[in-house]
């Protein structure tokens, strides 16, 4: 084969690749429903793209303190704005949680907790969003302090002082 013909073949399979995901998006067969499976990839892909950014922009240092306070303040952040979706300890699952693709975390129970993420990280998570996941990005809705006060709690969920756990406990009010 000539080296005319593989340039020919590389720059034939560059136009004919996208046009058959071109046409295979456009038909109606990509899973778009919550119900439906993922694609092949998807989960590892979005991983590995989530991962980078955030490693790349994710803050290092904690302008906020541990404090009782600021936890207590956290609760009550998580508990308005992240509970419907991410549960609070020893009370089920909601039904708008039950519905999500992809499933949100329980970030109350023990092997879905984020206590092994950075504080960092989870408030990069919380100001941010994630693109394509459901979840929001606050920034625009919560203070910077609120933002830093909930990623505190969730990254000591599994070690809270026992009036903090109490006031997660309670049921949400869903009306």
């Amino acid at each position: 084969m000539s080296l005319k013909g593989v340039v020919a073949g590389f720059i034939l399979a560059l136009v004919v690749i996208p046009l058959v995901a071109l046409a295979y998006v456009r038909s109606g067969y990509v899973p778009v429903a919550t119900s439906a499976p993922p694609l092949p990839l998807e989960h590892r892909l979005a991983s590995w793209a989530r991962k980078a950014r955030i490693g790349k922009e994710m803050p290092t240092t904690v302008p906020v303190q541990v404090t009782q306070q600021n936890l207590q303040a956290g609760a009550d952040v998580y508990r308005q704005n992240c509970a419907v979706c991410h549960g609070l300890p020893q009370q089920p699952e909601t039904l708008l949680a039950k519905g999500m693709f992809p499933e949100a975390p329980q970030l109350f129970i023990a092997k879905e907790m984020v206590t092994h993420d950075s504080v960092g990280e989870t408030y990069w998570k919380a100001a941010n969003g994630i693109r394509l996941s459901g979840m929001p990005g606050f920034k625009a809705t919560l203070s910077d302090e609120q933002l830093w006060q909930v990623s505190l709690l969730l990254s000591r969920a599994n070690q809270l002082p026992s009036d903090v756990e109490q006031h997660l406990q309670a049921p949400l009010n869903m009306q």
